[in-house]
């Protein structure tokens, strides 16, 4: 089924709210709210669709075009730490509202990836399990989040390349476990991600 422009007609504008990175060891959780034009081009709507169904090269095309075309657009992110001590989830509402306050133009609407969400400043929202693959907006957000939180972890790799995360983006892969079990976590990583791996030192 193709995906759709709008939910409703009569709380505008929308925007679509996504995250990435909730299952991820190391890094920020990132995430992005995005309100598209009434028209977008016949290029984006062509090719938008769920981050994770795209390519890392259809991603940073698309990355470009959505925020050049869009009414408006943020990107915002929990840091590790905030992780640890609030939990991923909360985390995950920490960044969406962050990148819902960022916007220059407010929402009618907020359209949330997902099946939960914690309610912002009064504003409409609906949840839409899998509804990057469903709804513009959530995945023009999707690709926005998952561009931004790549290229931040491509850049703490060159500080910490012994974690492959040029390779994994922080997620669990078992490279990723392995070198955590022989030197440690890095100043990186989620402390209540640790997986029950055992260590043998720690930085």
């Amino acid at each position: 089924m193709p995906l759709q422009l709008t939910f409703q007609e009569i709380y505008k504008p929308e925007a679509g709210v996504d995250e990435a990175g909730r299952g991820c060891l190391a890094g920020p959780v990132f995430a992005a709210a995005v309100i598209l034009p009434p028209n977008p081009s016949e290029e984006l709507l062509l090719y938008l669709n769920d981050s994770k169904k795209l390519t890392a090269n259809r991603r940073d095309v698309l990355r470009r075009q959505i925020e050049h075309e869009s009414l408006a657009w943020a990107v915002a992110r929990a840091e590790h730490h905030e992780i640890d001590e609030i939990n991923i989830l909360n985390a995950s509402y920490l960044a969406m509202h962050r990148a819902i306050e960022k916007l220059n133009l407010k929402p009618g609407m907020l359209l949330i990836d997902g099946n939960r969400f914690k309610p912002f400043d009064g504003i409409r929202h609906t949840c839409v399990v899998k509804g990057d693959g469903l709804y513009y907006a959530i995945a023009a957000a999707s690709v926005l989040a998952k561009t931004w939180r790549d290229e931040f972890m491509l850049s703490i790799n060159q500080e910490f390349p012994q974690y492959y995360w040029n390779e994994n983006k922080g997620y669990p892969t078992q490279k990723h476990k392995q070198a955590i079990a022989e030197v440690g976590f890095s100043p990186y990583h989620r402390r209540s991600f640790n997986c029950g791996i055992q260590m043998k030192m720690e930085f």
